[in-house]
């Protein structure tokens, strides 16, 4: 008896389905379509007639409600409000969320840029400055429809999702399940220890590969992972290398970011406890992605020994860090 092979949902999304889609809210292509590098949702740049290119973002069926989606939209016109450097959605026929053949999806001027300098303290400063911008807003109101980054959400549940599932090798299971609950309570007393902070709208996702460089400065792209959660979560992504250098770097950024927004330093417990949570849901998401042909063809090593061994070790070195001082400012 043969085996039935279920289709991923993308699987339907053709460049004839991605056009027709355009064609739907009255953009008519041009027949140029080139795939930006996205895995979780499916991103286009697509050619339209006598016009500029567009950019089209395809959602992920199931992963956001409309209105989680909405919410997204709405918080990004409020930073371009602020005449803050954003890609917002743009409205089409009073609506900046449009559906095709099953698909949700939204439409976006181009932008172009180059990867920030990010040792460039002047660079640093400047990404600082307008990431209290968006704090500033984020402050405002808190999102109804989006979850938060919490231990729940990017720790507990992940490491349970993952040890449930046929991703983790035998022999390697039991070992991987002792540092995570090792790993997860270092999270926990680095939350006790930086105690209540208050809780705004974030990127989510502040990293450099989201924030595009011109010269007239930075703008901020992809806002599919914006959240509630500590004003850090949007810091953290920014500092590399070793411990001085970060320090370093972190004060760039702050003497920027607290041009807008104060910083409570008792955040900074928090910085080794989310980067950990961070590394723990990207396991977790990779598995949860791996029936989207998309994900073995880049993720080749996912899922294998040396994945997983990697993984531990990985994890044992988190333990360490959240053990130490906080990096000081």
């Amino acid at each position: 008896m043969a085996l039935m092979t279920v289709q991923h949902p993308y699987s339907a999304l053709s460049p004839d389905c991605v056009l027709d889609a355009l064609d739907s809210i009255g953009l008519r292509g041009d027949g140029r379509l080139l795939a930006l590098n996205s895995y979780e949702n499916r991103v286009y740049q697509v050619g339209i007639e006598d016009d500029k290119p567009l950019v089209v973002k395809f959602y992920r069926p199931g992963r956001w409600s409309d209105e989680a989606i909405l919410e997204e939209h709405a918080f990004t016109q409020e930073l371009v409000a602020a005449e803050i450097p954003v890609v917002p959605a743009l409205a089409l026929h009073g609506s900046t969320l449009h559906q095709f053949n099953g698909f949700r999806f939204a439409v976006f001027t181009r932008h172009g840029g180059r990867a920030p300098e990010l040792s460039d303290p002047s660079v640093l400063e400047w990404t600082g400055r307008y990431i209290g911008r968006i704090h500033a807003v984020g402050a405002a109101r808190a999102f109804q429809h989006r979850p938060a980054l919490d231990i729940d959400t990017f720790g507990t549940e992940p490491c349970e999702f993952l040890q449930a599932n046929d991703f983790i090798p035998l022999d390697l299971k039991a070992s991987y399940a002792a540092i995570a609950q090792q790993a997860l309570d270092g999270v926990r007393r680095s939350y006790d220890r930086a105690g209540a902070l208050p809780q705004l709208r974030l990127h989510g996702d502040c990293h450099g590969g989201n924030v595009l460089w011109t010269d007239a400065g930075p703008h901020f792209v992809d806002f599919d992972d914006a959240r509630m959660g500590p004003a850090i979560q949007d810091l953290w992504m920014m500092l590399s290398g070793e411990r001085a250098e970060q320090v370093r770097q972190m004060g760039d950024i702050l003497a920027g970011y607290e041009d807008f927004c104060e910083f409570n330093p008792r955040q900074m417990h928090l910085v080794e406890a989310l980067r950990t949570l961070r590394l723990i849901h990207y396991s977790a998401w990779l598995a949860r992605r791996w029936d989207d042909p998309a994900f073995p063809a880049a993720f080749p090593w996912f899922n294998t020994q040396r994945y997983w061994q990697d993984r531990i070790l990985e994890l044992r070195e988190q333990v360490a860090l959240m053990d130490e001082p906080p990096l000081p400012i």
